[in-house]
């Protein structure tokens, strides 16, 4: 059943409405003030909030428009026993889900939390669907690198610039070139994605750029390779440290040209695609190590967008997982977890060597794992590992 903040500074009231929705079945939490209401509503998840306006220290009014901030999405309805259609007026003006006057009709109260409640489940529906079709999760994230790095995608992503892009695995390098494609004028075409660490050397040629049939012994039928797939989109090579040298002085020609050829052909074709790299490796230690062409690592590194790892940023993590704690739960259609502030401290001194890919199973353990709110001791018995 849903969760109501009674907020009102008469005593009287707030036992009565939360014996009569209690009673209702609705689980109740008060506050005996508007500051008092605010700092609870900023750490606890809540359903709706029913609010009185005159109130010490902080109205109604000043709390539903810092609330509001806080979490635009939760129904707050006002309830006076001084108002007027002005003050009526006025609170839902400022967003306020409705108004009722003191002392409250029991059956227009209990109408206006169903309704509350009903545009509440379809809020959360309407998040989960827009996720489910939306082409990219979101990038959470307020630290300085994460500020840069947000800043270069605005700058560069309109334009038909390669970029390379570095950083550990799991640290978030395929969301950067999603979101450059996302943001660029070529987000109506494809994005398709290459793991050249996952193909084998002799098949990446084929791969990238398609066969004939015949060309080979299990060339069966005429395949169109990914830069063609590409074409008027976008090509994302993730992990191209990984590419075989032969691979490379191809790649190198058609970002040189703009043309390729099918394994087995002499015909070439033209394609106009816009490539971005990805690499967990050093590819100037590879260069001189003779693994990685030079003039390759240049043709691909016009923009490099370094991501910084988990443990470089541990200031996002706060934000991160409370998005994870909010995104699964939708996927499982469940309320979402609250967390205490010191499991929030233990995850943030946690060791990510797995980074972002890392947080999110670990966040979704908690979830599975844990009560109703995750405790510091949730932590230390489903992610620290023991001694």
């Amino acid at each position: 059943m849903a969760e109501i903040l009674i907020i009102d500074d008469e005593k009287a009231i707030r036992k009565t409405l939360g014996e009569i929705l209690g009673f209702e079945g609705y689980k109740i939490d008060e506050a005996i003030d508007g500051e008092e209401g605010l700092k609870k509503f900023s750490e606890k998840k809540y359903d709706i909030v029913l609010c009185d306006i005159k109130m010490p220290k902080m109205d109604g009014i000043e709390f539903l428009e810092k609330a509001k901030y806080i979490n635009a999405d939760v129904p707050v309805i006002m309830i006076s026993g001084h108002g007027n259609i002005d003050t009526a007026v006025d609170a839902v003006k400022k967003g306020a889900f409705d108004y009722i006057s003191k002392p409250p009709d029991l059956n227009r109260l209990l109408i206006t939390l169903r309704n509350a409640t009903e545009k509440q489940q379809l809020v959360t529906q309407t998040k989960v669907l827009k996720r489910k079709v939306s082409k990219v999760q979101e990038m959470v994230g307020e630290s300085g690198q994460m500020k840069k790095i947000k800043d270069t995608i605005e700058k560069v992503a309109p334009t038909d610039a390669r970029v390379l892009i570095t950083g550990e695995n799991g640290a978030g390098k395929e969301l950067v070139a999603r979101w450059i494609h996302e943001k660029s004028n070529r987000n109506s075409g494809p994005i398709v994605e290459v793991n050249c660490a996952a193909i084998p050397g002799e098949l990446i040629e084929s791969e990238l750029f398609g066969h004939e049939k015949g060309s080979f012994t299990s060339a069966i039928k005429q395949r169109i390779g990914k830069f063609e797939q590409a074409n008027g989109g976008t090509l994302f090579l993730d992990e191209i440290g990984d590419m075989s040298l032969n691979a490379q002085a191809k790649v190198l020609r058609a970002l040189q040209e703009g043309k390729i050829t099918r394994v087995g052909a002499d015909k070439d074709i033209n394609v106009d695609v816009r490539v971005i790299a990805a690499t967990n490796k050093d590819l100037l230690k590879e260069v001189d190590q003779k693994n990685f062409r030079l003039d390759l690592y240049h043709r691909l590194g016009v923009i490099i967008i370094h991501v910084p790892s988990l443990n470089d940023r541990r200031e996002d993590i706060p934000l991160l997982v409370n998005y994870f704690l909010e995104m699964i739960a939708q996927d499982y259609g469940q309320p979402t977890k609250q967390i205490e502030k010191k499991a929030i401290e233990a995850l943030q001194i946690y060791n990510w060597s797995g980074n972002i890919r890392e947080l999110r199973n670990v966040v979704e353990r908690l979830i599975i794992l844990s009560g109703k709110t995750i405790s510091l001791e949730d932590v230390e018995s489903y992610v620290v590992p023991k001694n």
